[in-house]
């Protein structure tokens, strides 16, 4: 499912016209990513939570080149779904 597939779907589902709800979609979306970016977590009740996590240091190794780099410690972004959520896929799986 794309983001204008979601839009679309939000669209027919409460009535309202498109481009409000592409606005909306996009301003949250913003939301959540300054959000974690300003290294502030993102919790959804019932839905999820949109979290960062550090990455610690590690040494990697180029095997062409035959060398090892240090990949410094870093934050990513992750998104860890609510038990509902997960129990909701479960089901709709078997």
């Amino acid at each position: 499912m794309t983001k204008a597939d979601i839009v679309n779907e939000i669209a027919k589902n409460t009535g309202v016209d498109k481009a409000s709800v592409l606005a909306t979609v996009e301003s949250f979306m913003d939301v959540v990513k300054d959000s974690l970016a300003k290294n502030e977590n993102v919790y959804l009740r019932g839905f999820g939570s949109f979290i960062v996590k550090k990455r610690a240091q590690k040494t990697a190794r180029n095997i062409s080149k035959n060398t090892t780099i240090i990949i410094p410690e870093h934050n990513i972004p992750s998104f860890k779904p609510s038990k509902t959520f997960v129990a909701q896929v479960k089901t709709i799986n078997k």
